[in-house]
């Protein structure tokens, strides 16, 4: 098994600035979605290289704005209420992906107004281009040694001692006495090998992710298709992994095995179901031989 790298929080510095793993992380996010969606707007008719900027713009403050909004509202609406000020503590980390992914569909509403398109054919372009934000914010999440999964007995050589769960780990020994067969002395801490769910996260609702709506989104498919494949995949592939993922602390599961992060996808995988069957239903594309345009 492994012991997680404790790596320095900061990536590099330039001269007095201090460059962050996470935020070199989103930096990396954003450049890729651009170069991807100037990469898709060469191939489509009606977009533009100003339209990308524009478009990459707005999706970045949607992520930003959304993520912490989202993050706080969600679990630590208590914090927010005992100090409203919380919001605005970004250095101290938390982002919610499904807060994100609200204020980008917010700030993809303004950019279709704006360049007067179809919502949904702005969404089918520009979805593709999100899985590899997803990767490299994962492996961020990694990195710094966050969002660690659960204590498995399973002996997989891939699980990992998290030196950052110290206290989790001991307060799981101390109501589970059973645990200390697994428990390993790690600098004086003794520590419980747990999934690497960081990493599950970044191959699945990154990686494959990617490839499977990049290949689908490269040939003409009826509008809100693209889009629907998205949260399909995103949604299974987060559902799926929360089941190796140390649930929200203070937070009872539901119905006793269902976290918070299960809850609020389950609408993702809902919506994605219904825009699918419409897509196929109405046969509306955006470019290819049966465009209409409307």
């Amino acid at each position: 098994m492994m012991i997680h790298p404790q790596f320095d929080p900061v990536a590099f510095s330039l001269g007095p600035l201090q460059v962050h793993w996470y935020g070199f992380m989103y930096l990396l996010a954003f450049v890729a979605a651009y170069g991807l969606a100037w990469y898709r707007s060469t191939k489509r008719e009606g977009w533009s290289t100003e339209m990308v900027s524009d478009l990459v713009f707005f999706g970045a403050l949607g992520v930003i704005l959304g993520g912490r909004i989202g993050y706080v509202l969600l679990y630590q609406f208590s914090e927010l209420l005992q100090n409203p000020m919380y919001l605005f503590r970004v250095w101290e980390g938390g982002m919610s992906f499904h807060g994100g992914f609200i204020g980008v569909a917010l700030a993809m509403v303004y950019f279709a107004k704006k360049y007067k398109k179809p919502i949904f054919n702005v969404l089918d372009f520009i979805v593709p281009c999100v899985p590899t934000g997803l990767l490299f914010g994962r492996i961020g999440n990694y990195i710094n040694g966050e969002l660690w999964g659960r204590v498995s007995d399973g002996g997989y050589n891939w699980l990992t001692y998290f030196p950052q769960a110290v206290n989790f780990d001991a307060a799981l020994i101390a109501t589970n006495p059973a645990l200390q067969s697994l428990m390993t002395d790690v600098n004086g801490n003794y520590l419980l090998p747990r999934h690497p769910s960081q990493l599950y996260e970044a191959l699945a609702e990154g990686l494959l992710t990617f490839i499977l709506v990049w290949w689908f989104s490269s040939k003409p498919r009826p509008r809100m298709a693209v889009t629907a494949l998205f949260m399909l995949c995103y949604g299974f592939s987060r559902f799926t992994i929360e089941f190796f993922r140390q649930p929200d602390e203070g937070y009872a599961l539901i119905f006793g095995w269902m976290s918070k992060g299960q809850l609020y996808t389950l609408p993702m995988i809902i919506i994605g179901i219904v825009l699918m069957v419409l897509a196929y239903r109405r046969q509306q594309y955006d470019w290819g031989k049966y465009a209409t345009h409307s």
